[in-house]
């Protein structure tokens, strides 16, 4: 097999396991709701959280975060290829946000976009992290932190740019401009001051 089909290979198997929807199985188990009728109808761990619990939600949280995580993490060790390990990442993102498994109408992709940072920029991804949990505590909105953390992640990586970093700058674009455009109406409902806080059903 040649290198070539082994990276198409390798980035759709990204895809596929960053599309399983993790939400919707962890809703169904523990309350057997539907989170797609839900709330916000997304299948991201907030929407859980409002539809099945706390424990439901984590479980969620770190499925959706570790299926961004171990597809780069493998790649990464198998190429050591920053372009290969970069749509890596971006498969992963693109198979939460877009299923084939649920007819492409997936979640917004933070967990699995925090994953995708942790494993190609550990440290950048802490700090990304840090100012979520920040902007969580401080306003209680869920999307609005992600919002806070995803517009520091760039900034943050071309402060910290190498010659070879190009990849990841091109990264960090992506998943900035994927969350926003995930969020639009999140974004439109903040400005409207009608977004629900944590916690709140």
């Amino acid at each position: 097999m040649s290198h070539e089909l082994i990276t198409i290979f390798a980035v759709l198997s990204s895809y596929l396991l960053g599309a399983i929807p993790f939400g919707l199985f962890f809703t169904k188990l523990f309350s057997g709701i539907d989170v797609r009728t839900i709330g916000s109808k997304n299948i991201g761990a907030t929407n859980v959280l409002r539809a099945a619990g706390k424990k439901a939600a984590i479980l969620t949280l770190l499925a959706d975060a570790l299926k961004g995580f171990l597809p780069v993490v493998i790649v990464h060790l198998l190429f050591r290829n920053d372009v290969t390990t970069v749509l890596s990442g971006v498969a992963a993102i693109l198979g939460h946000n877009f299923p084939v498994y649920l007819k492409f109408r997936g979640g917004k992709g933070v967990a699995t976009s925090f994953g995708v940072v942790l494993a190609v920029s550990p440290w950048i991804g802490l700090v990304c992290l840090l100012a979520w949990g920040a902007a969580v505590f401080i306003w209680r909105y869920s999307s609005l932190s992600a919002l806070v953390a995803f517009a520091c992640y760039p900034l943050l990586t071309y402060l910290a740019a190498r010659p070879d970093s190009k990849p990841q700058e091109a990264l960090s674009i992506f998943i900035f401009g994927m969350s926003y455009y995930r969020h639009r109406e999140n974004i439109k409902r903040l400005i409207a001051g009608t977004e629900p806080k944590i916690g709140i059903k």
